[in-house]
């Protein structure tokens, strides 16, 4: 299966999960009478939309190069993520307002039975989000590890809330907004991990240095084609799930033009046998001292 489609796979996966997970949620929240299982149903919800952009922007990245786009359209991935971080940071927003409201507001105590709900979310969702993760990985999707965080960020609200429920049982009168304030603490949690999601999307965006250990693969493979001598610079761009290379690679000063031309082409043709995810190489030929 190509890296393409186990993403897309991925994101259905998600779509389906916190669809269910945020009608449990928002009805266990309503029936219980805990704010903290309302505002996980609310983050779940923007899960879905944002796991909708993650699809479109997947599907719209596998489109080939063409005349206005010769590097291809992997680099909607990145501006996509930067739209589910923007998501992610209003619902904790929201989150944050609505439960600082309620902390002013008298309620009643949560039902303990959300406690079941919210111990089974939990474990659902940490492990929705290893899978997904696994998968961004896999893919190299920095939208897709966006996406699996979102479950991270799930879970972690889900905590928060188990936390709260929890202490408004123990304690009883006087610590009903217990929840509330769990829920203004994983508002917090929710903030930081968009940092986490936004920084690496932005150094893709911005064609940060970020992979050395692609470089040392490729210096290496290189020297096992016949011809080269070495390699001097080599720059990586990220686009999607895909790689584009330049590299200055040193062979004999003495050797005409056209076998420095087959060089660059036959190593090439090697580095995209080799190394999976490589969409554009640029090879520069120097003549040795």
């Amino acid at each position: 299966m190509s890296n393409e489609k186990t993403a897309i796979k991925a994101i259905y996966f998600s779509i389906i999960g916190n669809t269910c997970l945020a009608l449990i949620k928002g009805i266990a929240g309503f029936f219980g009478n805990s704010y903290a299982l309302i505002a996980d149903a609310i983050e779940s919800t923007t899960d879905i939309f944002s796991s909708l952009l993650v699809l479109f922007g997947l599907k719209y990245a596998k489109r080939p190069a063409d005349k206005n786009h010769p590097y291809g359209h992997g680099k909607i991935e990145p501006l996509i993520t930067f739209i589910v971080v923007a998501i992610l940071v209003t619902s904790a927003t929201i989150i944050a307002y609505e439960s600082i409201l309620n902390i002013q507001t008298p309620h009643k105590t949560p039902k303990s039975w959300t406690l079941f709900v919210l111990g089974a979310i939990i474990l659902w969702k940490e492990i929705s989000f290893q899978i997904v993760l696994k998968k961004s990985k896999i893919t190299h999707s920095s939208s897709l590890k966006a996406d699996a965080w979102h479950h991270r960020s799930d879970a972690i609200t889900s905590v928060m809330a188990f936390i709260g429920i929890s202490i408004a049982l123990i304690f009883g009168e006087g610590y009903e907004t217990a929840d509330d304030w769990a829920s203004l603490l994983a508002s917090t949690f929710i903030l930081y991990n968009s940092y986490l999601i936004f920084r690496p999307a932005l150094g893709e965006i911005m064609d940060e240095h970020l992979y050395d250990d692609l470089i040392d693969e490729i210096r290496k493979k290189s020297l096992q084609v016949n011809g080269v001598l070495g390699t001097e610079k080599c720059f990586i761009r990220k686009a999607g799930m895909k790689y584009h290379v330049d590299l200055h690679v040193i062979v004999n000063g003495k050797i005409s033009v056209k076998e420095g031309h087959d060089i660059a082409h036959e190593l090439k043709d090697f580095l995209m046998s080799e190394i999976s995810n490589l969409a554009h190489i640029l090879i520069h030929i120097e003549p040795d001292e």
